[in-house]
């Protein structure tokens, strides 16, 4: 049984419009128990199928999306890190060359509003069409990319199992990226199973727990709640003092503010979930912290009062903290309890172009 269904839409990017046939004997994708997580938000859209997440999966791993072939999204978003490119300061791209910013972790995107420190896109779809065709990332006309792709016998057979037999285009590129990386969920870290009750905080890790939960102590829960909010993110966007700066134009990067034009956004970027934080190294929008004691020692006596910054942040009279390095230790023990061992190793994220061995 078929459906045909007429998707369309306007991107400056060239090829706009889709129309395609909708198997309805494809199957939807089985999203495991999320607990400790929220619902997953409903995104009728573009629903994710076993056959979607499949061709998803290998486009993000393929480098044909880049000019020369010689790199994938998985070039800069790597597994074994959470997706994302530690401990790169910033990613190299196609013309060897750093990029502005260093790369987020991709993972629990489906909860995100927006996507990009600069929250420049709402979607994960439309995310995708940005590095493909972005001069210093992957570099390649979308034209030429569809051209690609139209012209493999193995995509053309893996898109028409999820879309219907027509014409590839830059649309459905996009949706199964975006299949894909919704799939991409992380919730089998020890804090999730001690939120499960199925396992137990070291004496340091409950501490440290405590003190990020603490208004009055780390106060890390106005924007990265992990005692009932568990995505460690509440996904919007501050200005947490990093630039000791005393105007607005004295911003390199005024990240939300650059893509709205509203001053009041500038110097604000997206909050990142502190899930995973313990192996996603360096830290903040342009990597200048190394190590979690180095953002600790900034949260703790180098808070500017700069403009923008967060009303939140209520010591930055005091220039932070003040957290004894004690504190520290144990805060930097509960975050390592946020690492999931299992999404990194998960072979069903794992680039479907190497063959597995015993």
């Amino acid at each position: 049984m078929k459906k045909k269904v007429m998707i369309c839409g306007l991107y400056s990017i060239g090829i706009c419009l889709s129309a395609f046939t909708f198997f309805s004997d494809t199957i939807p994708y089985n999203f495991e128990s999320l607990k400790p997580l929220p619902d997953l938000p409903i995104n009728n859209d573009n629903p994710v199928t076993v056959q979607g997440a499949d061709l998803g999966k290998h486009l993000f791993y393929d480098p044909i999306l880049s000019k020369d072939s010689s790199i994938s999204c998985s070039s800069c978003h790597k597994q074994e890190f959470a997706f994302s490119d530690s401990p790169k300061q910033f990613s190299i791209g196609i013309k060897g060359t750093d990029l502005k910013r260093n790369t987020m972790p991709l993972f629990n995107l489906a909860w995100n509003s927006h996507q990009f420190w600069d929250g420049r896109v709402k979607s994960i779809e439309d995310q995708v069409f940005h590095p493909v065709r972005e001069p210093d990332e992957m570099d390649l006309d979308w034209n030429i990319a569809v051209q690609r792709l139209n012209n493999s016998l193995f995509y053309q057979k893996k898109f028409e199992l999820t879309f219907g037999k027509v014409p590839i285009d830059s649309i459905l590129v996009s949706k199964a990226i975006g299949q894909f990386e919704r799939t991409l969920i992380s919730n089998n870290s020890k804090y999730d199973f001690v939120i499960r009750g199925k396992r137990k905080f070291t004496e340091d890790e409950y501490q440290g727990f405590v003190m990020v939960n603490d208004q009055s102590m780390a106060d890390c829960l106005h924007c990265h709640p992990t005692d009932g909010g568990t995505l460690g993110t509440t996904g919007k966007f501050s200005n947490n003092g990093i630039e000791k700066i005393v105007s607005l134009n004295d911003y390199v990067d005024k990240g939300k503010g650059g893509v709205s034009g509203d001053e009041s956004e500038t110097g604000l970027f997206r909050i990142p979930p502190l899930r995973n934080i313990a192996i996603t190294a360096p830290y903040m929008h342009d990597g200048r912290f190394k190590t979690l004691k180095e953002v600790l020692d900034f949260y703790s006596e180098g808070i500017n009062k700069s403009p923008n910054i967060d009303p939140k942040m209520t010591r930055v009279h005091e220039g932070g903290l003040k957290l004894t390095e004690k504190e520290k230790y144990q805060i930097i023990a509960f975050l390592q309890t946020l690492t999931d061992s299992v999404f990194i190793a998960d072979s069903k994220y794992s680039n479907p172009f190497v063959k597995k061995t015993n």
